[in-house]
C-alpha cells in the first residue's frame, strides 16, 4: 500500500512544484492498481494537487468521506465534474447534517457545502452505513466507531442543533476511518478522528483480530481537545509502539511537537505531497 497525502494545511518548503495548501486534507491511496482518495480538501486545490502527482480524477476507483465537515468534503464537487463517469463514494448516513462551530461568539456553518441531490446528480454513488464494510482485501472501512473511553470528550466548539432547537456539543457520530490489516499489525488511516483516537484505534484492533497498531496516518483533533484528552491520548499512543505516527491537519503545532518528542524517528511530518510506503 502506498499513501499520499493530497492536501494538508503545510506544503514543504523544498519543494519546487506548485502544491496548493489549505485548511483541510485528502489522502491517495493505492493498493495494487486500485486508487482511493479519503476525504477531498475544502476546495479545487485537490484536484489541482493530483495533476501535479500524476493523477486525473477520472483514475480514481472510489472515495470515501470520513466525516461531514466542509474541509474534508468541499472538493468533492470539483472531483465530480472533472470525471466522465460516476465513483463509488463511501461514509456514514450522518455526513449531510448541518452541524457549526462556534469562535469569537460567532456561529459559523461548516458541514457540508453541497446538497446530497446535487452531488448524486454529478456522479456519486452512495455507500452510507453505519456498519464496518470491506472496501477491498485487507481495507475496512470502519463505519461508526463506539466511544468508549470517558476522556476522549470532543470539542466543545463545534456544536448541532438538538430536537429542541437548542445548540448543544456536536459529537460527530459519523466520524469514521479506515483500517488496513497487515502481517505485522494494524494501520489505522483517519480524517479527523472526533471519535478520539484510542476509541478509533481499539475499534480497529477489535474488528480485525491484530495485536499490534503497525502505524497511524490521518488527522487526531489533539489540539482542539482538553488537556486531559491530549495528555491520556499521547501517553495511550506511546502504549501501542507504532512503528510510524504521520499526524496531519487538525493535530496541531503543539501536539505535532510533543509527538516527535515522544515518537523520535517513528513520527512522520506531514505535508503536502508526504508519501509512505507500506509493506
Amino acid at each position: 500500500m502506498k499513501l499520499t497525502v493530497v492536501v494538508d494545511n503545510f506544503v514543504p518548503i523544498s519543494t519546487p512544484s506548485p502544491f496548493l495548501g489549505e485548511h483541510g486534507f485528502s489522502l491517495l491511496i493505492e493498493i495494487d492498481s486500485t486508487k482511493i482518495l479519503l476525504d477531498v480538501g475544502q476546495s479545487d486545490a485537490v484536484v489541482k494537487n493530483l495533476s501535479i502527482l500524476g493523477l486525473h480524477p477520472n483514475q480514481l476507483d472510489a472515495i470515501v468521506l470520513s466525516h461531514g465537515h466542509y474541509d474534508h468534503t468541499g472538493g468533492l464537487s470539483f472531483i465530480l465534474k472533472h470525471r466522465n463517469k460516476p465513483i463509488p463514494v463511501y461514509g456514514h448516513p450522518g455526513i449531510f447534517q448541518a452541524r457549526y462551530s462556534i469562535a469569537n461568539k460567532q456561529k459559523r456553518y461548516i458541514g457540508i457545502p453541497y446538497a446530497k441531490e446535487e452531488l448524486t446528480t454529478q456522479g456519486a454513488q452512495w455507500h452510507l452505513s453505519t456498519q464496518p464494510m470491506e472496501i477491498l482485501p485487507n481495507l475496512m472501512f470502519s463505519g461508526q466507531i463506539p466511544r468508549q473511553t470517558e476522556y476522549e470528550t470532543g470539542d466543545n466548539n463545534l456544536i448541532v442543533c438538538n430536537e429542541q432547537g437548542c445548540d448543544c456539543q456536536d459529537i460527530i457520530e459519523d466520524d469514521t476511518s479506515l483500517y488496513y490489516s497487515c502481517q505485522d499489525g494494524l494501520v489505522v488511516i483517519g480524517g479527523c478522528t472526533h471519535s478520539g483516537l484510542v476509541n478509533t484505534i481499539d475499534n480497529g484492533l477489535k474488528l480485525t483480530g491484530k495485536k499490534q497498531l503497525k502505524g497511524w496516518v490521518g488527522g487526531t483533533h489533539l489540539g482542539p481537545v482538553c488537556k486531559q484528552q491530549q495528555d491520556k491520548t499521547l501517553c495511550q499512543i506511546e502504549a501501542y509502539a507504532p512503528h510510524f505516527f504521520l499526524p496531519t491537519h487538525c493535530t496541531g503545532f503543539t501536539m505535532m511537537a510533543e509527538l516527535q518528542r515522544r515518537l523520535k524517528d517513528r513520527f512522520i511530518p506531514s505535508f503536502v505531497s508526504q508519501c509512505v510506503q507500506i509493506d
